[in-house]
């Protein structure tokens, strides 16, 4: 079986006829050996507007593309196929065969004949890059439709051809073939009317074939096509050779190799094409330079500051010869790396390298190919310039390369602290830019400089620079599409650069395309920027178990969480969890969050929306059930169950007390023991405080995920705090799923306690004729599954509405049963609400000592409750009555407010009363004359 791109699409035996499955072919081949995703293939076929039918029919013609495969390849179709589904897309594996696959053939060709070149092997680099050209059979991918990928990666293929052209050419012009090249550039010349480099050596063999004035008059021609086309002149190499013509630059004239040299040996290379090489001089090593900052840079003031304060040195310390930047993919390492580098130029007059650790697929280099590239790059194409093998050798080689160089070595893509340990020059006189997703800790003498996102008005510079006058029009827009983009500098670029594509788009319209996560980073790929491809790269680097964790920790249902939840959701322990999180922020892959203690995590806002496209593939490929929700359910719902026994003993009395700190799982977390005094620690409120939000969400989720037993469940084991904090909305929000989750169910019991809490929440509210229907009909469903404790902290609801309403001895008889019906079934925390309903009622009657024994005795059962927020009330409330004289009862104070010394409060009515009711509530409103009705109170916290 055989695969060729470079030309026609096609392969052997049988190429698809249809357009878009030759298309699809195309792309897994340009990309083979890397996962694809569906997303991506679906652009590529239709572009921007796919049908809605896109999915399936993507997936016929990956069926269509198997079975082809399958007929040209026994082996692969036993043994499961050459293209395979790979989560989020599909992978193309294509065995290694010599002539099976014409690109990776020529990308080798071209790498070994680029090699003999640089060893001045000459002849046989003409004849390898020959070899590499004559693969071609057109241009490249040509045959079928091109969406944006496809474009790419043709005018890629077609300038890697002119390239080795090119380095074929100057290789024949180093072996003296100046006669045979003359008719072939003419040609290329005349294909390529505005490329200097060709003209160049059509120029040096013409005039070395005699035809001087020939080679002038191709000058004169590319100059009034660059002068009338472009309004640029010619380059100053070209004018250089230019001169050199002129003025017949004996240096231009070619000699054949010395007397003696064999026709196969190597001749001894001038120092460029067109020197004469009559004496065999070293030839020196070139000084190398980096590449040309990017442009549009903003931002970064105190980065780039402190990188030139780390180098420079200065105030009394010696500059550092290490800096190592680290950062996750898209943060601009490589961009601030180069602009740093720039700025301290001075400082390194023997030049500055920059070398990529990676290799053409993307994998890390060893540390030993990781050793030879930098070798070749610093000992340029001296002649007999080869890197050893040995690892002791090569690292001695380097050592002495960079022996007595002031130089700026800046090394990226650097996967870890082995890989470039050989690579870190001797002595003070060199420093080291180091770029990599990865703090390299472990490296001595390291400055560290770590990049996150840009600051909101630097990445609002940046899309104004990057993406014109229409980012600047809409400043409101801007400012959206940088959130949007987290304020990852990658992020930033690829929207300029989607929107300066788009000429008839508007930056809010931009905005809005990228509000849908869901194909968020498909809007941020424009040309060959792809910022997911980017993301992927740390993803795609990390182990099986690593990644499953990214992929599922996306079910965290708060921005941050802590290592529990991460245990819970991974099935592990906390301590265990901790790890697995430390590994990700080591990759990357998660942040953890700033000041926190313990630690808490949180994703990049890109970084979150790539995982859940991940896991969102991983369950449609396996099919998963939510096993992983369901712990983190019974996980929140043993701690929110502790805290809130800590918060307000006694609260809910269908839950014995559990033993112990531990709170064991069984099934739903495998056995995991949660130390909840530990995780809760001494604040139950201020651990609800930082997971109200989570846990509101885990009831959202559990009632997406049909678990409706534990709906019920964890929406009660937050009611305490919500009574505590007024949270009223998340009250009624998790409630109400509760609610449903039980009639859907017909589980009573939960629906009893669902409806009592929701009369609560009215009671609250001042909206009195609803907590009277809600708390009546829990009433009756706790009668019916014979709940009597349910039941009379139903009455207490009532009687709260009736002693609001002033209705005092209707009040006191359901305050009354209550009581009785809550001392026979042992809730002390039911007696205590019923018994202090009774004190406010004896306090409106005027028996003020009654109401001060039973407050009293409020006080002593609160106390062996442990509830310190019921004690307190009862002490603050009996010892007002105390204070307050008789005749105080009816004076108003002059601003309305309640008396903080009595509990009086001044109104219009008669009488008028403010009483504190529960703790931290305040009761306030008016009695009516007898046998009269009045709305509801208002409640005051």
């Amino acid at each position: 079986m055989r695969f060729r791109v470079l030309g026609p699409v096609s392969l052997s035996p049988r190429t698809p006829s249809a357009a878009k499955p030759r298309a699809l072919l195309a792309t897994l081949l340009v990309q083979a050996g890397e996962v694809v995703p569906a997303h991506s293939l679906i652009d590529e076929l239709w572009g921007t507007e796919p049908p809605r039918t896109a999915t399936t029919t993507l997936q016929v013609y990956v069926s269509q593309l198997r079975k082809v495969l399958a007929e040209g390849d026994d082996a692969a179709a036993t043994t499961g196929g050459l293209l395979v589904t790979r989560p989020p897309g599909y992978l193309l594996q294509i065995p290694h065969q010599e002539g099976q696959f014409d690109l990776p053939q020529f990308e080798r060709l071209r790498s070994d004949g680029r090699t003999a070149y640089q060893e001045s092997d000459f002849a046989r680099s003409s004849h390898l890059l020959g070899e590499a050209l004559a693969l071609w059979a057109g241009p490249a991918l040509s045959g079928i439709p091109h969406g944006v990928r496809l474009e790419s990666a043709a005018i890629r293929l077609d300038e890697l051809r002119l390239e080795v052209l090119e380095q074929r050419i100057v290789a024949d012009l180093r072996l003296g073939r100046h006669q045979e090249l003359a008719g072939e550039l003419l040609a290329l010349a005349n294909e390529n009317p505005l490329r200097e480099t060709l003209h160049a050596h059509l120029m040096v063999a013409l005039y070395r074939t005699g035809r001087g004035s020939d080679a002038l008059r191709v000058y004169g021609r590319l100059r009034h096509s660059l002068v009338e086309e472009l309004g640029v002149e010619p380059g100053p190499t070209l004018a250089r050779l230019h001169e050199r013509v002129l003025r017949r630059d004996p240096s231009l004239d070619w000699r054949a190799a010395r007397a003696g040299v064999a026709a196969n040996d190597r001749p001894t290379p001038p120092a460029s094409p067109g020197v004469t090489a009559t004496a065999p001089a070293p030839v020196p090593v070139p000084k190398p330079v980096l590449p040309a900052a990017a442009p549009g840079f903003a931002g970064r003031h105190e980065e780039l500051a402190y990188g030139e304060k780390v180098l420079r040195g200065g105030g009394g310390r010696q500059p550092a010869r290490l800096l190592a930047i680290s950062g996750r993919a898209g943060a601009g390492k490589t961009v601030l790396a180069l602009r740093l580098a720039h700025r301290l130029a001075g400082q390194f007059p023997d030049g500055q390298l920059l070398v990529g650790l990676r290799g053409p697929q993307g994998r890390p280099l060893s540390p030993t190919q990781a050793g030879a590239l930098l070798l070749r790059r610093l000992i340029g194409a001296a002649p007999g310039a080869t890197a050893p093998t040995d690892p002791g050798e090569l690292a001695d080689r380097l050592q002495r390369a960079l022996h007595g160089r002031r130089m700026l070595l800046v090394i990226d893509d650097v996967s870890s602290e082995e890989q470039v340990r050989p690579l870190l020059p001797p002595g003070d006189g060199s420093a080291v830019i180091l770029i990599g997703r990865r703090t390299a800790a472990a490296l001595d003498g390291a400055e560290h400089l770590v990049l996150d996102a840009v600051r909101p008005d630097d990445a609002l510079e940046l899309l104004r620079v990057a993406g014109g006058q229409r980012m600047a029009e809409n400043p409101a827009a801007t400012a959206e599409i940088a959130r949007l983009c987290g304020y990852l500098p990658l992020a930033l670029r690829v929207a300029a650069a989607a929107l300066t594509a788009r000429p008839h788009t508007t930056a809010a319209e931009l905005a809005e395309r990228l509000r849908d996560e869901r194909t968020r980073l498909g809007v941020l790929r424009e040309g060959d920027l792809d910022l997911r491809s980017s993301l992927l790269t740390g993803y795609q680097e990390a182990t099986p178990a690593t990644q499953r964790a990214f992929r599922l920790l996306t079910l965290a249902p708060a921005p941050d969480f802590a290592g529990w939840t991460a245990g819970a959701l991974l099935g592990i322990t906390p301590g265990a969890a901790d790890e697995v999180a430390e590994e990700l922020v080591r990759a990357q892959l998660l942040e953890a969050r700033p000041g926190e203690r313990p630690a808490r995590y949180g994703f990049h806002s890109l970084l979150r929306v790539l995982a859940v496209e991940l896991r969102d593939a991983a369950d449609q490929e396996h099919g998963q059930p939510p096993k992983a929700m369901e712990r983190l359910c019974h996980a929140y719902l043993a701690l929110a169950r502790y805290a809130d026994r800590r918060l307000a003993p006694g609260r809910n009395w269908r839950v014995p007390a559990l033993s112990g700190a531990g709170a064991a799982m069984g099934d739903a977390y495998q056995g995991t023991l949660l130390d909840r005094a530990a995780i809760v620690g001494s604040s139950p409120l201020g651990w609800f405080g930082k997971e109200a939000t989570g846990l509101v969400e885990t009831v959202r989720q559990a009632h997406a995920a049909g678990l409706w037993p534990l709906v019920g469940e964890l929406a009660d084991s937050a009611t305490g705090y919500f009574h505590a904090c007024a949270a009223w909305d998340d009250w009624e929000e998790t409630h109400r799923l509760a609610l449903d989750a039980a009639l859907r169910t017909g589980n009573t019991a939960a629906e009893a306690v669902v409806r009592y809490s929701l009369g609560d929440l009215a009671w609250q509210r001042r909206e009195g004729r609803r907590a009277l229907d809600l708390y009546t009909a829990a009433q009756h469903c706790f009668d019916r599954v014979g709940d009597r404790i349910g039941s009379a902290r139903c009455r207490i609801g009532v009687a709260d509405i009736l002693l609001g309403q002033g209705r005092l001895g209707a009040a006191a008889r359901r305050y009354g049963r209550a009581l009785d019906q809550c001392l026979a079934g042992g809730d002390l925390w039911g007696g205590v609400a019923a018994l202090n309903g009774l004190a406010l009622v004896n306090l409106r009657k005027g028996r003020r000592d009654t109401a001060t024994g039973q407050l009293v005795q409020c006080r002593r059962w609160a106390e062996r409750l442990g509830d310190r927020r019921w004690a307190e009330y009862t002490r603050r409330t009996a010892a007002r009555m105390a204070q307050d004289a008789p005749a105080n009862q009816s004076q108003p104070s002059r601003n309305g407010q309640p008396d903080q010394r009595s509990g009086a409060v001044v109104a219009a009515d008669d009488p008028p009363y403010a009483v504190e009711v529960r703790p931290g509530m305040w009761l306030i409103g008016a009695a009516v004359g007898r046998g009269g009705r009045s709305h509801s109170p208002a409640l005051s916290r």
